[in-house]
Formats: C-alpha cells, structure tokens, sequence
C-alpha cells in the first residue's frame, strides 16, 4: 500500500487504500480461521500456533477493521500520507498478532517494540495540534521506560534459567521462587502494567487518549490492551506456574488499585475522552480481578471480557467520533440534549455507556459476572467485593452523561453529517454488545476451549 501510494501520482484514492486494507484483513481473518484446532509451534518454538493465538489474531482483525470503518472521515480530512495512516494502522495490527503468538522472551520483546513505536506515532499524527504531539511524545517517551524495565525483568529470568522460550523457563522453575525470580515478577509486572494501563502505570493514558486521534484512541483502548494483556497471561500462566502463588498476589493488588483510582478519577472529568480513558483504567482492572484468579475459568472469563470490552468501548468511541462532527466538541457538557440532534447516536453512546457500567442484559454484564465468579472460586471475595463497590461508582458518571442526553435540553440545533461507513462500524458494534449478552454462554464456552489450549 504504502509503495503503491508512493508511485500513484497523486497519491493512491481513498477507495484503494481501504480496499488494500479490507482485503488484507479478510484474507489474514480466513487463514486464521483455518488454523483454529491446531497445536503446534513454529521458528524452533519462537511462536505458538493454537487456538489462543488464533482467537486474540481474529479478535485484533476484527477491531482493526472496525476502526478503519469508523475512521473515513478523519483519513479524508488528511491533507497527505493518507496511505502511510492506515499502512501503520496494518502494521501495529501485525505487531499485535505477533505479540498473541510470542512463546519467547525475545519475540516477545520485538513484537511489544513494533506494536509499541507503531502506535505512537499514530497517536502524533496530527503533528500541527500540540496535544497530538504531546499525546505522542509522552507515549513513546514512557513505551521507551517500561520497554527497559520489561527487558530487565526478561534478562534476570534468562539468567536464573538460561532459557528464553516460556516452556523452557517453566522447566527451569520448577524448584520454586527465589528473590532475583520475585524481582523479575516485579519488572514483568510494570512492563505489562504500561501496555494495559494498570495502576500505578496508567499516568500516560489520560493525555495520549485525549490528544490522539479518536480513531487511534479507539484502537488503542481495545487492540492494544487486549494484546498486553494476551502477552501477560501467556508469560504468566506458560513461563512462571512455579511462582503462581507470588505473582497472583501482585495482581491482586493491582487489580484493587487500578479499579478504584480509575473509577474515581473519572468521577471529575469533564472531557468525554479523558472520562473513557479512565474508564478504561477502572475496566482493566476488573481484568485483573481474573487474571489474578490464576485459574482456567479466569482465563476463560478474562479472554470474554476482552471481547465483550471490545464491542463496547469500539461503540462508545465511535459514537464520540459521531458526536465530535456533530458538535466540533468533546466536553461532555456539548452531549447536552444529544437525543433531540441525533436520536440513534444518543442511543447507541447510552447502551455503550450501561455496558460499561456492567448493567444487563447487555455484555458488559456477563463479563462481569464470569469474572467475578472465577475469583470468588480462588478465595478472592474481599475483592469481588470491592470491584462490586466500583461498578457501583461508575454507574454514577456513566448515568450522568446519559442524563444530559436525554434529560437536558440541547443548545444547538445542528444535525449529524452523513458518513455511511462510520453508521456500519457504529451498528455493529452496538449488535455485537447486545448479542454478547444475550448468547454468554454460548460465546463463554468458546473461550473456555481457548483458555484450555494455553493451561495444557
């Protein structure tokens, strides 16, 4: 795409770009799906090929594909590089699928590296716009630090082991935790913290998801959190069995951290793309209620959140997309009214809105609820506790962005522009939310085959 850009002249029509781009999703999408049932490794053990892999793969696709729908009008607002945008949206995608696949230590690092310098420069696309460039440069500046201290915690495990594959390192293990090993965790633990904005790591999140792009803030909320955390469970669950008990503890304590700073913080915001960022912080850490049930049902219950988070935080943020044309705002103070501008868009930002609120029978719910179980099977009840404690905060700045919507009157008669594509990815996301509600437990049973590929 990118070279063809480079030698159209004039550079390469908006239609061939998306098309390039489509047909390269489905054609990654069909091969995947042809691979699902297989159990095998590849590149001496480099990369793992199962139904895990493959589940994160379809699920990266797919939110790919979403945000380039919902991200015409921004491509067609760009004056150049048009091709270059949706190249490096492709390319942190790859990153990403990789980083699913990753059995070692070094492909691990490399793909983390790629996904990581791909995003933001994203994030920094719209280089004439002081927080876009400040969105970026802090992304990358911070990426550069927990980059460093995930390395760090890779080379103590290579020096306690001498293995860099995860399935060697677990051999190595198997006597039992030591300190260097503690420490390790530790480095692990803020690496991976970074990528899924984990307390006390999340301070770059707020800035770059209000500065970004919104398309790239919406790509980066759910492809990208859902990749840390497919890479952690892997490291994790594969590499350190050994130290199950230790680890747990720290997500534990993670989890109850960033839960509550993100529900909190949110309560004051004013800007509807900081309110989702740390909504975005409180919902990873309800997935880090499951991963530190360190069990096969927490899996399986984490792998449903993702999806189930995916569908919705895709809706609430292409609604802002919307809503941002309609209004040339995003203070929430401009939703004011929205229903009587743009009646289907208020709807759909308010069912996203109660998904994330974790209301039925709506997805996020379920996954909720799946998560919340497999902890309360590990003995973690003090913690679902608060986790119940925190839903119950955020419904409160949820509900109140959906009161002025509905309940205050609007202050501007303008009327949405038309942008098909953007009404695509909007309804589809939107079904996607309410049909992972109504059929859990059908769509909790595929995931419980793929969390069972990666426990044996």
């Amino acid at each position: 795409m990118i070279l063809g850009d480079a030698f159209a002249r004039g550079g390469l029509p908006r239609a061939w770009i998306f098309g390039v781009a489509g047909a390269g999703i489905l054609v990654s999408a069909v091969f995947a799906v042809g691979l699902l049932g297989t159990t095998t490794t590849s590149f001496s053990g480099a990369l793992a090929v199962d139904t895990y892999a493959i589940y994160f793969k379809l699920l990266f696709l797919v939110a790919t594909a979403l945000v380039l729908m919902a991200s015409t009008t921004f491509v067609d607002s760009l004056p150049r590089y048009r091709a270059e945008f949706v190249g490096l949206l492709l390319f942190a995608t790859m990153a990403l699928m990789f980083l699913a696949s990753a059995a070692e230590l070094i492909t691990l690092y490399i793909a983390l590296e790629m996904s990581s310098l791909s995003i933001a420069f994203l994030s920094a696309w719209a280089k004439r716009s002081r927080t876009a460039t400040e969105a970026g440069l802090k992304y990358f500046l911070l990426s550069a630090m927990s980059s460093a201290v995930l390395l760090y915690g890779m080379a103590l495990l290579y020096g306690l082991t001498g293995e860099t594959r995860l399935d060697g390192i677990a051999r190595q293990l198997s006597a039992g935790p030591s300190a260097p090993l503690l420490l390790s965790l530790a480095f692990l633990l803020a690496g991976f913290g970074f990528k899924v904005s984990a307390v006390p790591f999340q301070m770059w999140t707020p800035d770059v998801y209000e500065g970004a792009p919104t398309p790239v803030t919406a790509y980066l909320s759910v492809a990208s959190k859902a990749a840390g955390f497919a890479a952690a469970i892997r490291v994790f669950q594969t590499a350190l069995p050994a130290a199950e008990a230790d680890w747990a503890t720290l997500f534990v304590a993670v989890a109850a951290a960033t839960m509550t700073v993100g529900n909190v913080v949110a309560l004051v915001q004013t800007n509807v793309k900081r309110m989702l960022a740390y909504s975005s912080i409180a919902q990873a850490g309800y997935i880090l209620v499951g991963v530190a049930a360190a069990s096969e049902s927490g899996i399986a219950a984490v792998l449903f959140y993702l999806l189930a988070y995916t569908a919705t935080n895709l809706a609430a943020f292409i609604s802002v997309i919307a809503i941002s044309q309609l209004t040339g705002s995003e203070q929430l103070s401009d939703f004011r009214g929205l229903h009587q501008r743009a009646p289907w868009l208020a709807l759909a930002f308010a069912l996203s809105l109660l998904s994330l609120a974790g209301l039925p029978p709506f997805a996020g719910f379920f996954a909720k609820l799946y998560v919340f179980w497999a902890a309360i099977e590990s003995g973690l009840t003090w913690l679902v506790l608060l986790a119940v404690v925190n839903s119950a905060v955020s419904l409160y700045y949820y509900a109140q962005v959906i009161h002025d919507m509905y309940m205050v009157p609007a202050s501007a008669e303008t009327r949405p522009e038309r942008a098909p594509s953007l009404a695509v990815s909007l309804g589809i996301s939107v079904v996607a939310l309410a049909l992972l509600g109504i059929l859990s437990g059908f769509f909790f049973g595929i995931h419980d085959v793929a969390a069972r590929t990666l426990a044996h």
